[in-house]
């Protein structure tokens, strides 16, 4: 999988290569990006007039997140297909191992006899993954998996039988048995287009991947993503008669970068597709763009270019479909947290509640650890643009020496305010870990139980910064430290930055700490 990895070590120098178009006046229309947030991967499905989609979270769990739309512009978030991808070392970060930039990969979802699929592959099960429901609000999804790992799938029915495409360079088909259990013996297993980047380049930085199948009109359309070198991430498009070919291909987009997803119709017969630009800190964002079908083939945006604006609805925000704040005070029947959040790896689910005491998020230190990639528990939520903070108010009384709690900006290179418990002394502190070593840029002692938190992200134009600031009142705020520079890395994180609430040992387990609330802003102090 690290292979795959390498090929994209340059994404983020891709600077935009044609001028944008728009569609008319932006006022009340929808615009470019539609979601400005770490929405990667996106796969999708329409079912009577409700869209749905899947998209890639890596390690964080719960995992492989199920949105709902009914304009393709406002999305929510209304399940996870797993609670837990697998209990393994890796994923419980245990005996000194991790799944930063692995974990889950790029979904396909389809809706097939009444039942809705949801599929994935992990280098760190060492599987193929498929979840299961007929309704993804309100009833659990079911696991089936199986090996091999089978690389950016698509999880095909046809004709009686089902099938998923794969590959990276070669796109190949095999069969599956008809309960899913696994690879079908003696089914079709076959390469049905070899090395389909090349109808881009001969020369690639990355083969051929992210393949999506769908059926028109009767015939068989293969989108995939490539990259030729001293280019772009490219879009592609093999179409055949058959499902196993022959195929012929062309270009489809070359624009920005932006690639990889899907396509998808509305009800009335217009056609869009969904598909990510790489942006910097805040991660990989969704873009839509028109689509139209000319001679039997897709034509994607206006004249080759993704448009700024579109004929849709205005989008109402991110919040609080995909972010949002929390008071921590839960109702009887309400969930423990609400789909918005998710856990750095798999939690220890006896060391938080938010049922201890009403109206606060208790994290308690279960293992010691010298950083904070190690410590498990770290609660998040993605950060977003143009500009997004998110504050906190922790109580620090039963801290234990050694401990550290307080907000981040997670990433590989993360910045962290909070309150440290060394030497018999609590003290505020902002620390950043630029690159290999973490530097404690300030502290100062602290001499009440309570203490707001605050990060503040920009991502206006790339710039790529967090600000930390601290309050003993939850008004008059500092700033504590000095800025990070955010940075997407590909070989660690593999995602966009997170806000998260974190609460480690580096000594001894047993303390704990409690988050009054967490609230997140469209807008920051500078």
């Amino acid at each position: 999988m690290k292979s795959f990895l390498s090929l994209f070590l340059v994404v983020f120098l891709i600077a935009g290569c044609k001028s944008q178009t728009s569609i008319g006046d932006a006022k009340e229309r929808a615009t470019n990006p539609v979601i400005w947030a770490d929405v990667p991967d996106v796969a999708m499905v329409r079912v009577g007039d409700v869209y749905y989609s899947a998209s890639t979270t890596m390690h964080m769990n719960p995992g492989l997140p199920i949105m709902k739309s009914y304009d393709l512009i406002n999305w929510e978030i209304i399940s996870y297909a797993y609670n837990s991808l697998v209990d393994n070392d890796a994923m419980n970060l245990e005996n000194d191992q991790r799944s930063y930039g692995r974990g889950s990969w790029a979904p396909s979802i389809r809706y097939h006899n009444g039942m809705f699929y949801a599929s994935t592959f992990s280098a760190t099960s060492g599987k193929t993954h498929i979840y299961t429901t007929r309704d993804p609000e309100n009833e659990p999804w079911k696991e089936i998996s199986f090996s091999p790992v089978l690389h950016d799938h698509s999880l095909v029915f046809d004709n009686g039988k089902v099938y998923m495409l794969y590959g990276g360079g070669d796109v190949r088909i095999v069969e599956l048995k008809d309960d899913l259990s696994g690879i079908k013996p003696n089914g079709i297993n076959k390469i049905i287009i070899a090395e389909a980047g090349k109808v881009v380049a001969e020369d690639l930085m990355l083969p051929a991947e992210g393949t999506q199948l769908y059926k028109h009109d009767g015939m068989y359309y293969v989108f995939n993503i490539t990259w030729p070198r001293n280019g772009m991430r490219t879009v592609l498009v093999h179409r055949a008669k058959e499902i196993t070919g022959p195929y012929e291909g062309r270009v489809l987009l070359s624009d920005r970068g932006i690639a990889q997803g899907s396509v998808i119709d509305t009800p009335e017969g217009d056609w869009y597709a969904y598909m990510f630009r790489d942006f910097g800190s805040v991660g990989r964002i969704p873009y839509l763009m028109p689509m139209r079908w000319e001679d039997g083939w897709p034509v994607l945006g206006i004249d080759g270019v993704v448009p700024d604006t579109l004929d849709l609805p205005a989008s109402r925000g991110l919040m609080p479909g995909i972010v949002s704040s929390d008071d921590f005070k839960r109702g009887a029947n309400d969930p423990d947290l609400p789909l918005v959040w998710q856990w750095n790896h798999n939690p220890v689910n006896e060391l938080w509640s938010v049922r201890e005491r009403e109206g606060f998020l208790r994290l308690r230190t279960g293992t010691v650890v010298d950083e904070l990639q190690k410590a498990r528990n770290t609660l998040t939520q993605r950060t977003f643009g143009p500009v997004s903070s998110a504050s906190t108010v922790i109580e620090v009384d039963n801290m234990k020496e050694g401990d550290f709690a307080g907000l981040t900006a997670f990433q590989r290179m993360y910045g962290k305010v909070g309150v440290k418990y060394e030497n018999g002394v609590k003290s505020v502190f902002m620390i950043s870990n630029q690159g290999d070593t973490l530097e404690e840029i300030e502290s100062f002692p602290l001499d009440q139980s309570t203490v707001y938190l605050k990060v503040e992200c920009d991502f206006r134009d790339r710039a790529d910064v967090a600000r930390f600031f601290y309050s003993l009142n939850g008004k008059d705020w500092e700033q504590i430290g000095n800025e990070l520079n955010m940075q997407y890395t590909l070989m660690e994180h593999f995602m966009g930055y997170r806000f998260g609430l974190f609460n480690y040992a580096t000594k001894s387990s047993g303390g704990y700490v409690d988050f009054g609330h967490y609230k997140i802003s469209d807008s920051i102090s500078w």
